[in-house]
């Protein structure tokens, strides 16, 4: 087996709310900063005439937007909240729905504000990343988690297998 590739995906970092742009952006600059951020590590559309991995492409921010998952845009622009929506539904369509999805932001943004419930995704993200790849016990029985707390363990524990799995089944074949 090929670990650099497997070892890579410790690298697999979400972009915190700070960090993500403080200008708005236009959607080929959305679709080219979460590609850069997430194609090395989560393999969903291959596009063999490019051969380059696409997480997320127009047309897929222009279905999201149809199906209210995010806001439109403003004047042809995305802001951090479209853009944060945008890494969340990028992690988490690997292995839910859409409706899934749009139901797990609702609860996440139900009684949050979006700025707390993202850096609060990417910081559970991670964590379930190093306890996947260090194979470690993420989820505490023992604790007293809420329940939301709980659900988004347990969904990002699932993600991460998924993104785990696909980085070994990538180094393999």
């Amino acid at each position: 087996m090929n670990l650099n590739k497997q070892i890579s995906i410790k690298n697999l970092t979400l972009p915190k709310w700070k960090e993500l742009p403080n200008v708005d952006l236009y959607l080929e600059q959305v679709v080219s900063f979460v590609n850069s951020t997430l194609s090395p590590y989560i393999f969903l559309n291959l596009d063999d005439k490019k051969n380059e991995n696409v997480v997320l492409s127009k047309t897929m921010i222009n279905n999201y937007v149809k199906n209210n998952l995010i806001e439109a845009p403003i004047k042809k622009k995305y802001g951090k909240n479209q853009i944060s929506k945008l890494f969340v539904i990028c992690v988490l369509k690997q292995v839910y729905s859409m409706n899934d999805i749009q139901n797990l932001i609702k609860i996440a943004l139900d009684g949050s504000d979006i700025t707390v419930a993202y850096d609060s995704f990417c910081y559970q993200f991670k964590k379930a990343l190093n306890c996947t790849l260090n194979r470690t016990d993420f989820i505490d029985t023992s604790s007293k988690d809420d329940d939301s707390k709980y659900l988004l363990k347990s969904v990002l524990l699932s993600c991460t297998y998924k993104i785990y799995t696909e980085n070994v089944l990538n180094t393999k074949f």
